[in-house]
């Protein structure tokens, strides 16, 4: 490794943010990734599993807009919880655990007798997924560098995008087979245990936050033979402090800085998830309204059409694009045009009774929500915050987010039975503005430091000063 391809400074702080793009962050970016892939398959898989599940246990419309929405209230419970402790105790010592608590969810769901022990078994799952969203998001901007850091926090949440590709395939896999109904329904959700064993083992692998490590527990020389080790020697750290007033949780949530950060970060995720979950979970459904006669199979596989062509290429343009165009910004034109198809689906006469205009408009949808705001909620809430408050701030924008797609996906049934298709989606084109407006209370953190978004002063002098990045 030549002089010129090292990053050498002060501190471990001022490393970080210079650090070149290195195979240690796609590393980290596999470690934490991996969990967003399970989350995803284990959110997204119900919606095809309670296509089968709701005829064979004769649910009603509430029970099931319980076992939908079940998993969804739990994780706001999950993200607040771990959020919280990982900035107490560390991340190291979280990190892996909420891993676990997903495989047990995953095993006990597919063996639930009835839907009550479903119902309290997704639970039990929804806490895992909820602490994985803060730990996972902050571990990895916490060893991103300032000019890439969209760019890898966003590639975690594109891992997302596998999960909801893979469940369908699942799906149609097991009808195609022939599996049996009482069977078939079981293995979907069970098989959500295999990658989250995965995750586990990997997570394990994975050292402190160095950033955390120097600036919340002084232990500059323990983050830089840590972050030096990790990286391969990429990452040098000279000397010097870069240790940070610790802020208490009181402190936190009654600064008005910070509650403009929360009120932004998570109302506009809040308003999103109510939108997306309510949509993504409910999508074998929709399709059901648009064509009445269409079979399980053919709606699994038009599901899969739409994440594979639509949303897929939304992540990835997302996260190349992101700390070019900018986070904020991204987030404003993605909440924009997302509306607006949920507007045409709407307003445009036939478009919600003819298929081909519906999968073209529903996945332009789709394409806008994975590059817009999909993402972006995800990595401005893992930015913003300072160190000491980094994961209880995104614990907390993604707790009151999954509130959001709480009810979404248990008022979707509802609101579609007695509105139809065209005025629940004109109901989310609404909260697609609000989004917007919610958006504009937030600055804009695109290659910009942490230290310098969160402005909090360290110990030794009066601001933290922005990290110069390189070009």
């Amino acid at each position: 490794m030549t002089e010129k391809h090292m990053s050498q400074n002060n501190n471990v702080v001022e490393a970080l943010n210079d650090a070149p793009l290195g195979l240690f962050h796609f590393r980290a970016v596999l470690t934490a990734g991996l969990g967003f892939f399970t989350d995803a398959y284990d959110l997204f898989i119900i919606g095809a599993a309670l296509s089968i599940i709701k005829t064979q246990w004769n649910l009603t419309t509430t029970q099931v807009s319980w076992v939908g929405s079940a998993t969804l209230i739990a994780t706001f419970l999950g993200a607040f919880l771990f959020g919280r402790l990982a900035d107490i105790f560390g991340r190291k010592k979280l990190y892996g655990s909420e891993a676990l608590i997903m495989t047990i969810g995953a095993i006990l769901s597919a063996f639930s007798p009835n839907i009550w022990w479903l119902i309290g078994f997704r639970v039990l799952m929804g806490i895992g997924i909820g602490g994985d969203y803060p730990t996972s998001a902050v571990i990895m901007s916490e060893f991103s560098n300032t000019k890439d850091r969209g760019k890898t926090v966003g590639m975690v949440f594109s891992m997302q995008a596998l999960g909801t590709i893979v469940g369908p395939v699942v799906a149609i896999t097991l009808i195609g087979a022939g599996v049996p109904d009482s069977i078939a329904w079981r293995l979907m959700l069970g098989l959500g245990a295999i990658p989250a064993l995965f995750v586990i083992y990997l997570r394990r692998t994975l050292p402190e936050s160095p950033r955390y490590l120097a600036q919340v527990r002084g232990r500059e020389a323990d983050a830089a033979k840590s972050i030096r080790q990790y990286s391969g020697g990429l990452v040098a750290v000279e000397g010097g402090s870069s240790r940070v007033e610790k802020l208490t949780f009181g402190r936190f949530i009654t600064n008005p800085k910070y509650l403009l950060m929360l009120l932004g970060t998570a109302g506009s995720w809040f308003v999103f998830d109510y939108a997306y979950y309510g949509n993504t979970i409910s999508t074998s459904a929709i399709l059901k309204l648009v064509s009445p006669h269409m079979t399980l199979i053919q709606s699994e596989s038009l599901s899969l059409i739409i994440f594979a062509v639509a949303a897929v290429p939304g992540y990835i343009l997302s996260f190349l694009s992101m700390d070019r165009i900018g986070h904020k910004r991204l987030q404003l034109i993605g909440f924009l045009f997302m509306g607006l198809m949920f507007l045409l689906i709407g307003v445009v006469p036939n478009v919600a009774t003819s298929i081909l205009p519906f999968m073209v408009l529903y996945g332009l949808s789709y394409f806008f929500a994975e590059f817009g705001p999909n993402t972006t909620t995800f990595v401005m809430a893992a930015e913003l915050f300072p160190v000491s408050m980094r994961t209880t701030g995104h614990g907390m924008s993604a707790g009151i987010a999954k509130i959001g797609a709480f009810i979404g996906v248990f008022v979707f049934p509802i609101l579609s039975r007695s509105l139809g298709l065209k005025g629940t989606l004109d109901i989310t084109f609404a909260f697609s503005l609000v989004g917007m407006l919610l958006t504009l209370v937030l600055p804009e953190p695109a290659r910009k430091s942490m230290e310098s978004l969160s402005h909090q002063p360290d110990s030794s002098t009066p601001e933290i000063q922005t990290a110069t990045t390189s070009a």
